[in-house]
């Protein structure tokens, strides 16, 4: 049992890599020795340099684009040994107003683009006999939060997918877990909560702060270790407290 977390010689594909959580985690991985490839839709095709990471064109709502960046990885490396889902976004409302639009577009970035990028490379990983999946799930996904209906939908949701895509794949090598955080002091994070709001929630978590994004990719390169071979369907829940009450 490497109790290091190495990730050495390991390739992986990090959605909504580009900035962010998923940047964090790019920059973990890279640092335990993963080959980590930046899957994003801002971001032009680059095989990557010494310090820089590689990247794929990816919009994770279209199949056609998921196809082939994935197909691009696999063709660059050989294989792929871990997946991390972390493109995502949150447009807020009271339910009575959120549009129809507005939901679709959450379901189909943090619900459907999840499953689209688990199938196309979970099917690589069961070929190759074995993999680790992860996803960005959230607090919203067990507990409610007011203007976020269609954001916790679409993360419990995804903890749903989750389990059964560990129930069906993890006898064949392919572990698949989520990581549910508070919120992450990103630069869209402290905008977004900078304010009596953020003070407000701030106030009930335990630990007394929001989460810094190393934090979740400290979370994410454990998920993605061979010392977590063990833990498949679990919901790893890095908030601080904030859903115990």
């Amino acid at each position: 049992m490497d109790l290091d977390f190495s990730l050495q010689g390991k390739i992986a594909i990090v959605t909504g890599g580009a900035s962010g959580i998923g940047r964090a985690i790019v920059d973990a991985f890279t640092a335990k020795g993963a080959t980590a490839v930046i899957a994003d839709r801002t971001v032009e095709a680059s095989t990557g340099d010494e310090g820089t990471p590689a990247t794929v064109a990816c919009d994770v709502t279209d199949p056609a684009s998921v196809d082939r960046a994935v197909t691009t990885v696999e063709r660059r490396y050989g294989r792929i040994d871990v997946l991390v889902n972390s493109a995502g976004l949150a447009l807020l409302a009271p339910a009575e107003e959120l549009s129809l639009p507005q939901w679709d577009l959450t379901m189909s970035v943090n619900l459907t683009g999840a499953f689209l990028m688990s199938q196309r490379v979970g099917k690589v990983m069961l070929d190759q006999g074995g993999g680790a999946i992860i996803s960005l799930a959230s607090q919203a996904a067990s507990v409610a939060i007011p203007g976020h209906v269609a954001y916790c939908a679409s993360k419990a949701g995804l903890l749903g997918l989750t389990k059964v895509l560990a129930l069906e794949w993890a006898g064949r090598g392919v572990t698949v877990n989520t990581i549910s955080p508070t919120v992450v002091l990103t630069p869209l994070g402290r905008k977004a909560w900078d304010n009596p709001a953020g003070e407000a929630l701030k106030a009930q978590i335990p630990t007394g702060r929001f989460a810094v994004p190393e934090e979740i990719a400290a979370a994410a390169v454990y998920l993605a270790s061979d010392a977590a071979r063990m833990v498949n369907g679990a919901d790893l829940v890095v908030d601080g407290g904030y859903t115990i009450h």
